[in-house]
């Protein structure tokens, strides 16, 4: 886990003590770096995929809003 965060591939909250608080979607985080390591992928690699994936998402909410507010008007 340290490595990942390392890597700049999770960054979890954190108690005023220090302790590493994992979010749900944290967790998805790490099974999705999980996957794509057992796919053979380096951690640059996973940090390529994985802000290539969130981009995409991103694109696709935008062009969902755009096609609500056509429907809209």
């Amino acid at each position: 886990l340290r490595a990942y965060e390392k890597a700049g591939l999770l960054d979890p909250g954190r108690t005023a003590g220090g302790t590493r608080l994992y979010s749900s979607n944290d967790v998805a985080r790490l099974r999705r770096i999980q996957a794509l390591l057992a796919q053979g992928l380096n951690l640059v690699g996973i940090a390529l995929v994985l802000e290539l994936e969130e981009e995409n998402q991103r694109l696709r909410d935008q062009l969902a809003h755009v096609r609500r507010r056509r429907r809209g008007s």
